[in-house]
């Protein structure tokens, strides 16, 4: 990564983008011709118009999915709410103990009965029978990968829907959305724009089980220029699920997935799963597979803070995230302020 350097140059050694990403110089440069053209009263909104589209091809290329399979909206959480508006009274959602609250509320809210099982046992649990098996790719807290074809093995054998909430899993974890029926998730940590911008892939059969937004308005529609039009007709693929759009984010979105995608996820990958694994095994810990690692050491995050260090800290334990915009450098002095 070291001929990408010069697109960050940050004040801290940042290891929270499971927080918030930091933006490549190149996404600031389209956010502030953005934002001059608002200003200036020079913009055109077609203009505009073109980043939603760009913004959903990128991801769906990041994704492995056509972008017509690809909905754009507001939060995560949003989006799944959509899934779970489609689902029968009598729906039973599996997902894991511990589950981030944006994969649990909207079912919750919903409605639905809602099962837990620990992430381990959760193959297990599904091929008992449910009918929506949701889970969060990569844990917020821990980092843990979650064994994916297991669980979508042991649910399609029962017949469920398989949802995997993506937030902090694309952008540095190779993904193959087609392998689920639905995949959100918002982008503002890996991705690294503003928040704002939440995207679904929608698999076309599960799309016409969902029918179309309740709250759809004219970006879900087959020509959201008719603002004015009597009927709504709902756009063709997953679009007919988008909510107005985030121009901004989208204009950012553009930018920070040309720079992953020319890297290349794979390599996004080994690079960042490589860091972590260096700070784990200076700190004692064997291999974890993942970006995002913790530590249970008292006063961590503090100590790491007087290093210059900024993490977080998840369900007690302090939280290291690293992205493609971290070094060797930042993983050995992370790992000094702790045990050096």
């Amino acid at each position: 990564m070291d001929d990408l350097r010069h697109l960050w140059n940050t004040d801290t050694v940042w290891l929270n983008t499971a927080q918030y990403g930091i933006p490549p110089a190149t996404t600031r440069t389209a956010l502030a011709r953005h934002l001059d053209a608002w200003a200036s009263a020079t913009a055109d909104p077609a203009d505009w118009g073109d980043t939603t589209r760009a913004a959903r091809e990128r991801l769906g290329t990041l994704l492995g999915v056509p972008g017509r399979d690809i909905a754009l909206g507001a939060a995560t959480s949003q989006l799944l709410g959509v899934v779970a508006a489609s689902l029968p009274d009598t729906a039973v959602v599996l997902v894991p103990e511990g589950e981030f609250a944006s994969v649990l509320f909207p079912f919750q809210a919903r409605g639905v009965r809602v099962r837990t099982a620990p992430l381990g046992r959760l193959a297990d649990a599904a091929a008992a029978g449910c009918d929506v098996v949701a889970f969060s790719v990569v844990h917020s807290a821990t980092g843990e990968v979650a064994p994916v074809a297991d669980i979508a093995a042991a649910a399609r054998g029962a017949g469920a829907l398989v949802v995997g909430d993506a937030t902090q899993a694309a952008g540095w974890l190779p993904l193959d959305a087609a392998g689920f029926d639905a995949v959100v998730g918002t982008t503002y940590k890996w991705l690294m724009t503003p928040r704002g911008l939440g995207y679904a892939y929608l698999a076309p059969a599960l799309r016409e089980r969902m029918g179309a937004a309740p709250g759809a308005g004219p970006a879900a529609s087959a020509d959201p220029a008719d603002l004015f039009a009597e009927r709504f007709v709902p756009a063709e693929g997953a679009r007919r699920f988008d909510t107005s759009p985030n121009w901004l984010a989208h204009t950012a979105a553009v930018a920070s997935l040309d720079v992953l995608l020319g890297v290349g996820i794979d390599k996004v990958y080994a690079h960042n799963v490589g860091l972590a694994d260096r700070f784990r095994a200076a700190v004692g810990q064997g291999p974890g597979g993942s970006a995002i690692t913790s530590v249970r050491v008292p006063g961590a995050r503090e100590r790491l803070a007087a290093a210059g260090i900024v993490t977080t800290v998840r369900g007690g334990r302090t939280r290291l995230a690293f992205h493609v915009y971290n070094t060797e450098e930042d993983a050995d002095r992370a790992a000094a302020a702790l045990v050096g």
